[in-house]
């Protein structure tokens, strides 16, 4: 395996394990597609360094679990959002005299 890539994988291992990071997020930190990202943390990584790809594939297994937990509040501040910008726009109340 070429060494760039070595380094690579062990970098956003490293950035996984440390910060408890999604594949997403490790790709849009270092600047590369989630592809790559997953290909190396789940591939590469075990054959470079066996104690970092388990801490990285227990970080993965905890955002897998989770996921749908963050889906449900992204979706709830969305609405939440929409109705506050709704609010904001609506005409005020006619007064009858």
């Amino acid at each position: 395996m070429w060494e760039y890539i070595v380094k690579r994988v062990i970098k956003e291992g490293e950035y996984i394990a440390c910060h408890g990071a999604t594949v997403r997020a490790a790709a849009a930190h270092f600047g590369i597609s989630k592809s790559t990202v997953h290909k190396d943390v789940t591939e590469r990584l075990e054959e470079i360094d066996g104690a970092l790809y388990l801490e990285v594939k227990s970080v993965l297994q905890k955002n897998l679990s989770e996921r749908h937990i963050r889906g449900g509040q992204a979706t709830k501040c969305k609405y939440a959002h929409i109705k506050n910008c709704t609010q904001e726009h609506a005409l005020p109340p006619q007064q009858t005299n």
